[in-house]
């Protein structure tokens, strides 16, 4: 399998991840939203590198022992590949770095492709965010992973 090669977002990567939200989201971040990151000292923003090229990234917020996944994005060329998981396993991996035990995120009730990968790593629909995506009044569904240092390795 091909080497995803993980490193910390920084400002001139900006650019490519605003690029990967367009296509990955109907409500992307802007530029200047994900530029923004670099200066939240609670998020935690990590690319994965495919032959010197961000084909996937990751943004989680850590408060004390909780890690609230922001975003989490695979070029949709690289689909299909177990990228997703590397990916979800690395952001696990940072925040139990960085003193979290767990983690949560919210993602569409209709995207089903995403919602196989956190249960597949153990996460748990724990609830639900009436009309919680703007852009088309959408469901998201809560889901939790208790003990995130059991599968991050």
């Amino acid at each position: 399998m091909e080497e995803l090669i993980f490193r910390a977002m920084e400002k001139q990567d900006v650019a490519r991840i605003a690029e990967l939200e367009r296509l990955c989201f109907r409500s992307p971040w802007s530029e200047k939203s994900i530029g923004s990151e670099l200066k939240n000292r609670l998020a935690h923003y990590r690319v994965g590198e495919l032959d010197g090229k961000i084909i996937a990234y990751g943004g989680m917020w850590i408060i004390f022992a909780e890690a609230h996944i922001t975003n989490v994005a695979v070029d949709p060329n690289y689909r299909r590949r177990g990228f997703g998981v590397i990916l979800m396993r690395h952001m696990m991996q940072i925040a139990v770095l960085r003193g979290a035990s767990e983690m949560t995120l919210e993602v569409r009730e209709s995207n089903l492709a995403a919602q196989n990968l956190y249960l597949s790593l153990g996460f748990e629909i724990s609830g639900r965010r009436k009309h919680y995506y703007a852009d088309t009044g959408e469901d998201g569904l809560i889901m939790w992973k208790h003990d995130i240092a059991c599968s991050s390795s």
